[in-house]
């Protein structure tokens, strides 16, 4: 018994130690906010679905976002949100 115990909380640290790398990538992961998906938008600090549905529909009705710091023209995303995402935001 003692054993098996033993095995699944083995199978579990490994599980764990395993996907702390995949979290790693996705929070550095580069966001191109004239491309990204809504889904991906949302994966932003401080983006919920909401604000990246308001970005998508910026983009669609102003054209694409010259620079980063042009998020901040998207209704209800200021200085705050920028200054968490701005290593993560591209506009290539």
């Amino acid at each position: 018994m003692k054993l098996k115990r033993y095995f699944v909380f083995l199978i579990i640290v490994s599980f764990v130690i395993a996907m702390v790398p995949l979290s790693l990538a996705a929070e550095g992961e580069k966001i191109n906010i004239n491309t990204a998906s809504v889904e991906e938008l949302a994966k932003l600090d401080r983006i919920g679905p909401k604000y990246a549905e308001r970005i998508v529909q910026y983009r669609e009705i102003n054209g694409p976002f010259e620079k980063p710091e042009d998020i901040m023209k998207v209704k209800g995303i200021g200085q705050k949100t920028l200054e968490v995402n701005k290593d993560r935001i591209t506009v290539d």
